[in-house]
């Protein structure tokens, strides 16, 4: 919570003036509060970490924070194939992971068991390839099972110290794969990262009023912040699979379900192959209220694109893979690749303006 830009105690008096004031302790608001006396104490003025985070961001070119109004989304993947996408056009890349109850950052980069390693500039990135760097909580945990149990100043924390103490070099983009929501961790890295200048953020869902209903909540909290809305994409918008890779199933009268795919794939090779070679469309989630596009439409922020639901892409996402490298990904590669295309342009960024 905070009250005049500080952030204010959770146990703290319903008018608490902000720990930091100059009437910290001593207004008539601070009486009975239990941090009354740690306030009328403690030094006044602006948090030196926050000077400490703007040094450390001073060679990170654009920072770019992807969110969700809710989890399940996509969001991680998404966060994922972009840094895997820019690295591959010769960008330097960190993805920065502050989902800090479900960090799944390391697993869909392919860097399970990686550790993080102190140097005496700071914290060194667990790297994937030269060019893409990774930080994460889940590097830091003994046992990946691990539940963190945490409250919002201990979250808020683990990511004060990942801004000011990660050693990320000179980086042309650096993307922070946030928690659905809009809570701590939220508030917390818009608020550290204001003064050295955030691009904006990319917003996560699929078609389905369900999820739609909680990211205008989540356009909403980025206009209160100030933080520009780079634009909204509609992911697992229709499932998009080659015809050929399908099972066939026949549903007996007491449910019961028994596979026909050889037959079927049989059958069509003989007598209509050349259905072999197409795709099956099938929207899974009702987008008929006009999905991700009209909602941009009418809250006024960018439309980025559609990605479909590919099972390919679910695939590499789950052995840590980029999309864009697998032939397999037909579907969903090149939508992704448009995004990132139109996010560049949006930004005005070219290989050869911010790549190698």
């Amino acid at each position: 919570m905070e009250n005049g830009g500080y952030e204010i105690p959770e146990n703290a008096n319903e008018h608490c003036p902000g720990p930091e004031s100059e009437s910290a302790g001593k207004s008539d608001a601070c009486e009975g509060c239990p941090n009354q006396d740690a306030c009328a104490t403690a030094p006044k003025g602006p948090d030196p970490d926050l000077v400490a985070i703007v040094e450390r961001m001073a060679t990170v070119k654009h920072k770019i924070l992807v969110l969700s109004g809710k989890g399940g989304v996509g969001k991680s993947t998404f966060s994922a194939q972009l840094s895997f996408a820019l690295a591959a056009m010769d960008f330097q890349v960190g993805l920065l992971d502050i989902d800090i109850c479900g960090p799944s950052i390391p697993k869909m980069l392919g860097l399970e068991g990686q550790e993080i390693h102190q140097s005496n500039l700071g914290w060194s990135p667990v790297y994937v390839e030269s060019n893409l760097g990774v930080m994460s909580i889940g590097f830091m945990l003994p046992d990946p099972d691990e539940a963190v149990i945490w409250r919002g100043p201990r979250k808020n924390g683990i990511i004060k110290q990942f801004l000011k103490d990660v050693y990320w070099g000179e980086l042309d983009f650096l993307v922070v794969d946030a928690p659905p929501g809009t809570s701590d961790e939220h508030i917390s890295i818009v608020q550290f990262l204001q003064a050295t200048g955030i691009d904006g953020a990319i917003i996560v869902t699929t078609p389905q009023q369900v999820s739609l209903i909680d990211v205008r909540k989540e356009v909403n909290f980025c206009k209160k912040v100030g933080l520009q809305v780079l634009g909204v994409v509609e992911n697992m918008s229709g499932l998009c699979q080659p015809l050929s890779e399908f099972r066939f199933m026949h549903l007996t009268e007491t449910g019961e379900q028994k596979d026909r795919t050889e037959w079927v794939i049989a059958y069509m090779r003989e007598r209509a192959p050349e259905m072999l070679n197409l795709v099956a469309f099938s929207e899974v989630f009702d987008s008929s209220a006009g999905g991700g596009a009209k909602m941009c439409r009418d809250m006024g922020v960018p439309f980025l694109g559609k990605v479909p639901l590919d099972p390919q892409l679910c695939k590499v996402a789950e052995e840590g893979r980029s999309c864009f490298g697998d032939s397999k990904c037909s579907a969903s590669a090149p939508a992704l690749k448009m995004i990132v295309e139109k996010l560049l342009s949006h930004l005005r960024v070219s290989r050869t303006e911010d790549g190698a």
